[in-house]
């Protein structure tokens, strides 16, 4: 279905990057050219990414490796979006990755890792992906939300991470251990909830477009910032779906067959 929700030109188009722009370390063919072709029609291009481990830099670098130049105001995180939660000097027990970390720091949180000082000393326990979790680093997020009643933090709820060799366990999974062993509800800072919504539009103010291969993260999302939600078929959700919700505004088999969808309706 072709959009007929176009009543001006776009502002910004945000690209989730897993599943959109590469899937893990593969780049997805075509998405270098049909950014390029974006840029070429005068549109800006953002990223917004629910993976919190790499830092900011790292998604940069990448992006440029695969032939999509960038700086550091063309990304926004799921780790931003976290760090902006919570306060400048709070103590704050990262079970996560360098990019979270680099994002807390950058607030001026006091970060600890699981297995130093004392876990119920804390205010707020961070969650994103964490490749290294272990049952020693759930046993001290649970020791600060139960008996310190830190509140509990999630960079994102994606349950699985796309690779080219198929889905891996996401932040979401991480999170979910963490809640249920801690007895708390946990915040989310990523796609699709308010937090990352508000550092969006306060970096680029209007979106025209949300392109992402998640329905029940980007797709929400859009529906959140009221802006159009363009699903690929290059990531989570496969081709010959069936129904999902909330239904894509405009759908194409990667991000290049949707940007030339869009560039001539537009």
């Amino acid at each position: 279905m072709l959009l007929s929700l176009w009543q001006h030109s776009p502002v910004t188009w945000l690209l989730d990057c897993d599943g959109v722009v590469w899937l893990a370390d593969v780049p997805v063919p075509g998405a270098a050219a049909a950014v390029q072709r974006l840029r070429d029609a005068g549109e800006r291009v953002a990223f917004l990414t629910n993976n919190s481990w790499p830092r900011v830099a790292d998604h940069v670098k990448k992006l440029t490796s695969i032939g999509i130049p960038a700086s550091p105001d063309d990304v926004v995180s799921s780790s931003m979006a976290a760090a902006r939660l919570v306060e400048p000097g709070e103590r704050v027990l990262l079970v996560g990755g360098p990019g979270v970390k680099e994002e807390l720091e950058g607030r001026g949180a006091e970060v600890i890792e699981p297995g130093e000082g004392d876990p119920k000393t804390v205010r707020s326990v961070v969650v994103g992906m964490d490749v290294g979790f272990s049952f020693s680093r759930l046993a001290a997020a649970t020791t600060a939300l139960r008996e310190g009643h830190a509140r509990l933090i999630a960079t994102n709820e994606d349950a699985t991470f796309p690779t080219s060799h198929g889905l891996l366990p996401g932040a979401g999974s991480v999170v979910a251990a963490v809640a249920t062993a801690g007895g708390v509800e946990p915040v989310f800072a990523g796609k699709p909830h308010q937090p990352v919504a508000d550092l969006v539009l306060d970096r680029y103010g209007d979106i025209s477009i949300m392109v992402g291969d998640r329905p029940s993260t980007d797709g929400r999302f859009a529906r959140l910032l009221g802006v159009p939600f363009g699903l690929v078929l290059t990531g989570v959700t496969p081709a010959g779906h069936g129904p999902v919700e909330p239904a894509p505004d405009v759908e194409a088999s990667d991000l290049t067959s949707l940007v030339e969808a869009v560039l001539r309706t537009s």
